[in-house]
């Protein structure tokens, strides 16, 4: 890891069937977050929104509004391409790809599959919170949310008891509620991969470089 600074990305989707599109994009970095929100072409103001959930950043949040899934991950390139330094920061997310499985790196992949687009995280390292949890001791908690409670304890601005409530709360429509769980997540990954990067012995720190070989 050395003195890479993590990024810490989550997403939110409609759901997990195969209709499912990405509703969220959030990256969180040492001075803020950056949310990008598919509205499906539906009304959001992003200052509103940018005034609302300021108070629960870490720095500055930004929102960046996104008219479709095809929008939203055009917005992640460029995000990733002007904000991203290989030399200075890694990516990290919580079960967001690991050796058997993960889930918002797969569902990035294959979103930007069906739109014709360009992976979005090129040359960049990659570790994941959740491969090195069991270095500490959680009971057994896996969950984002119960391993933060367990280690960090702090209070965090979710709105949400689960997930699920993401969902519905991108079919009514009710942003904030959804960019509050979206900062939330990504608020508890990047500080518990700051916490890692304290235990967590150097040689079971596994990073990979995201780049494809093509």
């Amino acid at each position: 890891m050395g003195n890479l600074e993590p990024i810490a990305f989550d997403i939110e989707t409609s759901g997990l069937d195969d209709s499912a599109v990405l509703t969220v994009a959030g990256l969180a970095h040492s001075l803020g977050e950056v949310l990008i929100l598919n509205t499906a072409g539906r009304a959001a103001n992003s200052g509103r929104l940018e005034h609302a959930l300021g108070t629960e950043s870490v720095g500055d949040v930004e929102v960046l509004l996104a008219d479709d899934e095809e929008a939203l991950l055009g917005i992640l390139h460029r995000i990733a391409h002007d904000r991203l330094d290989d030399e200075k920061h890694y990516l990290t997310a919580y079960n967001g790809e690991t050796w058997n499985g993960g889930f918002d790196l797969p569902f990035v992949r294959t979103a930007c599959i069906s739109h014709g687009l360009d992976w979005p995280f090129p040359n960049i390292a990659y570790a994941d919170v959740f491969s090195f949890i069991d270095r500490f001791d959680t009971n057994d908690e896996k969950g984002l949310v119960e391993v933060y409670d367990k280690l960090i304890g702090k209070e965090s601005c979710d709105p949400f008891e689960n997930s699920g409530a993401a969902v519905d709360a991108y079919e009514k429509g009710a942003w904030e509620k959804l960019l509050l769980h979206n900062l939330a997540d990504v608020q508890r990954t990047q500080e518990l991969a700051r916490l890692s990067e304290n235990y967590i012995p150097q040689s079971d720190f596994k990073m990979k470089n995201l780049s494809p070989p093509k």
